[in-house]
């Protein structure tokens, strides 16, 4: 077991963890964090993204020791309370939630996209969401949504 530390939402942990255990399955089974979801489990579907130090990772691929000493923020850690976070109340508006699977990976890489750019082009969009993968949608919702959270 490996002692770590994990500031996760703000609110920081002191947790023992095997060296093989996946950030997913510390944020999810020891920490109760069920947000964030495993999709693919080698890191090619975004489902299990969540924001480390700033950038985008895929948790499922990502060891719970590699993450001591980080801040990390996962879905539950936008919105302050019954606040939703203006990337959420966009999806949530122009409906680009689908069946919501996806959807807290690609609201924290369209958080990510947005605090590096305010204002981005749709290409751009396409560009930051690359790697979260929906399946229900051609993802027009989806970009609609980015573009209407930018303007929040």
């Amino acid at each position: 077991m490996n002692d770590i530390k994990l500031t996760v939402n703000g609110n920081e942990y002191e947790i023992s963890v095997k060296p093989n255990a996946t950030l997913l399955d510390v944020l999810r089974e020891d920490l109760g964090l069920t947000g964030t979801k495993e999709g693919c489990g080698n890191g090619e579907c975004g489902a299990c993204t969540v924001i480390i130090d700033g950038k985008t990772t895929n948790s499922c691929i990502t060891l719970a020791v590699e993450a001591n000493g980080k801040e990390i923020t996962t879905i539950e850690g936008l919105s302050q309370g019954e606040k939703l976070h203006p990337i959420q109340e966009a999806f949530v508006e122009v409906g680009g939630l689908q069946c919501g699977f996806c959807t807290p990976g690609m609201i924290l890489s369209s958080k990510v996209l947005l605090d590096a750019n305010p204002n981005p082009t749709e290409e751009q969009i396409r560009k930051g969401l690359e790697g979260n993968f929906c399946r229900c949608t051609g993802y027009t919702k989806i970009i609609e949504s980015v573009k209407a959270a930018a303007k929040k």
